[in-house]
This record gives C-alpha cells, sequence and structure tokens, in this order.
C-alpha cells in the first residue's frame, strides 16, 4: 500500500469486475476507502472474498431508480462525504441496424444513459467541495463501427452529459471528466451475453486494429480514471481517450 489515496472516500458503479475493478483495486492500494456495486450476485461475493474490510460491496442495478436512490442513501450511511465517484457500469451488445429489438435498445440505455444520469444527480449532493466524478465513454463515440449504433448513441450522450456537469459543478469546484477505452481485456470484452467464440474474435480484431498491437488492459484504464480523478487538477469537461492510437493514430495494421 502506497498511501496516495490515504483518507480518501470513492464510489465505484460496476465496480465487481473490468476496469471498475481495476480501478477499485487501485485505490485499495493506496488506502482509499471505497463502496462499490454491481448486480451479479456471483461476482459481488467474489469481490467481498477478495478486496477485504475498506470496500463496502452494494448489489445496485444502474438502470433502476429505486436502486440509484438505496444507493445514495448506502453511500451516505457508509461513506458519508466522498471525494470521487467513477460511473462505470455499462452493457453493450452488438446488432446491425435491421435487427436491434426495443428490448436490446432500452437495456442499453437504461443502463449507460439513464443510469449514468441519475446517479451523477443523487450523488453528486454527497461529492465533497474539490472532489471529482469521471464516467466511462467510449471510443465508439466517434467512430461509425458496424454493430454498435446504440451502444455508441448511449455513451455519446453520456460524452454531453459530462460537458454540462462540468459546467454545472463549477461553483462547487467539482470536476467531472469521462474516460474513453478502446478495445480492453475484460471478462466479457463489455459484451456480457457474447459467446466464448464472439469473445476470442472481437479481441482478435483488436489486436489486429489498434495501431499499438495489442488491447489495452482493464489497469490501464483504471491509471487513466484515477489521473482524472486526482491528479488532473485543471482538467474538466474533458474524455481521456485510453486507445493504443485507434482513434487518432494512421498506422498499418499489424
Amino acid at each position: 500500500m502506497d498511501n496516495r489515496y490515504a483518507g480518501k472516500k470513492a464510489v465505484v458503479t460496476g465496480g465487481t469486475i473490468g476496469m471498475g475493478l481495476a480501478t477499485v483495486k487501485a485505490l485499495l492500494d493506496g488506502g482509499a476507502e471505497v463502496l462499490l456495486t454491481g448486480r451479479s450476485e456471483k461476482n459481488l461475493e467474489a469481490a467481498r472474498r477478495e478486496l477485504g474490510p475498506r470496500a463496502h460491496v452494494v448489489r445496485s442495478d444502474t438502470s433502476s431508480l429505486a436502486d440509484i436512490d438505496a444507493l445514495a442513501r448506502a453511500v451516505e450511511e457508509k461513506l458519508g462525504r466522498v471525494d470521487f465517484v467513477f460511473i462505470n457500469a455499462g452493457v453493450a451488445q452488438l446488432a446491425p441496424l435491421g435487427k436491434v429489438s426495443e428490448a436490446e435498445y432500452d437495456e442499453m440505455f437504461n443502463v449507460n444513459t439513464k443510469g449514468a444520469y441519475f446517479t451523477a444527480q443523487k450523488l453528486a449532493p454527497l461529492v465533497l467541495e474539490g472532489g471529482s466524478f469521471v464516467f466511462t465513454t467510449a471510443v465508439s463515440n466517434v467512430m461509425g463501427y458496424p454493430g454498435m449504433s446504440v451502444y455508441s448513441g448511449s455513451k455519446a450522450a453520456v460524452r454531453s452529459f459530462v460537458q454540462v456537469f462540468a459546467a454545472e459543478l463549477l461553483p462547487r469546484s467539482i470536476r467531472v471528466n469521462a474516460v474513453s477505452p478502446g478495445f480492453i481485456k475484460t471478462p466479457t470484452l463489455a459484451m456480457a451475453k457474447a459467446s466464448k467464440e464472439e469473445l476470442a474474435a472481437f479481441e482478435q480484431e483488436g489486436n489486429t486494429v489498434t495501431p499499438m498491437g495489442r488491447i489495452g488492459t482493464s489497469e490501464e484504464v483504471a491509471k487513466a480514471a484515477l489521473f482524472l480523478a486526482f491528479d488532473a487538477t485543471f482538467t474538466t469537461g474533458t474524455e481521456l481517450v485510453v486507445d493504443g492510437g485507434l482513434t487518432t493514430v494512421n498506422a498499418p495494421h499489424r
């Protein structure tokens, strides 16, 4: 433990796997106290076993306004006021325009967009002056990637939220930013319902098209999120891209 976050209190939604869990672990390793959420009982139980007493593991469905209200109460009860909120919970399903169902559309917007919005609304009063929010968006915000129309739209909305929330929270000196991952190695590659074969193909595609020749790690996204959270003290309303050059570097595919 290096104590860089000693005395800090943080909330991480979608914190039981992948990028959220990597961020939680980095915060705990630095001495912070963290409340994290998830909705899979298996993942919640694994987090409870692994993380120790400075981690408060709470079941919460980001698509449920009742759960968001309960989350705000839990944060106030267990942590009081907090320094950092990482709104990371999200879901992705890939389908071309002609095959997207209303249920798939609603799930992605309910989790990624409505959930992010109202989580920020309910937790903002609990963030200390000078604290920060970080949201997870996606590089698909700026790429016309086939099959990702709904997911991209849901995350592009979050990008706009970040800019407006940054303006609205300036009087309290609360900074609001986003981290925008490209292809990242997580248990689901952000696609919880994909088959093993689909995940393997998606990972291989990421290794091929990313200019750095590999997909990123959850820990690399966590470092970016925590930079925005604590170190980037003159940065607000922006989106930090973590994509190995995918959206900015014109390099030959490997």
